[in-house]
């Protein structure tokens, strides 16, 4: 039948693959209030290949900075989920599994507001919203390369992480005037659940 959407694929929390042991990203929230937020990368059955562990803990958010930015990243990414006809979700305590692109996705914003003072953080999260889920994937790459693990805050990339999305400029016509140079296509480079292969 022409026109017709494909049913749902079965999934788990934000867009993870219902699928044994799939590479994804765990967001941990904690009871009460002074709990921190913590976000670890599985890698699931690509655990051991190339000398990858079975998870690394990426970065720990203090409550305060977790709920500046919770509704916002829930909202976005059940958009990009929407868009792919896929079940959306919502933050709830203990483990939140979350699709592998999209949780680095999260890592870039999480590592930029680490360190920053609360009231960047609405700047680094309208920052960060401003970019390409390609732009975010390159910046996840570049630091988890040299600086992705719970004990590298704020040095190297991390710390330009930190400047680049809280100091820049956040006026909205700059953003939109960027989003209408976006290169044709670029969107369906690296889909939700496209093969290991893409990193």
């Amino acid at each position: 039948m022409t026109g017709a959407r494909a049913a749902p694929r079965e999934t788990r929390g934000f867009g993870v693959p219902d699928t044994i042991d799939p590479h994804h990203v765990v967001v941990t929230i904690p009871r009460g209030r002074d709990g921190r937020v913590r976000i670890t990368e599985q890698f699931g059955l690509r655990a051991g290949t190339d000398g990858l562990p079975e998870s690394i803990d990426r970065v720990e958010l203090d409550r305060g900075k977790w709920s500046a930015i919770a509704e916002e990243v829930r909202r976005h990414f059940n958009e990009r989920l929407k868009e792919k006809n896929l079940p959306s979700s919502r933050w709830v305590v203990g483990d939140n599994q979350v699709e592998r692109l999209l949780g680095r996705e999260l890592c870039v914003l999480a590592w930029a507001i680490e360190c920053a003072s609360a009231d960047l953080v609405p700047v680094a999260l309208h920052n960060w919203s401003g970019l390409r889920p390609e732009e975010r994937w390159w910046l996840y790459t570049a630091t988890a390369a040299a600086t992705g693990t719970l004990a590298d805050g704020d040095v190297g990339w991390r710390k330009a992480l930190r400047y680049a999305l809280t100091e820049n400029p956040t006026d909205a016509t700059k953003l939109r005037s960027r989003a209408r140079r976006r290169p044709v296509g670029t969107s369906e480079l690296l889909p939700l659940f496209e093969k290991e292969k893409a990193g």
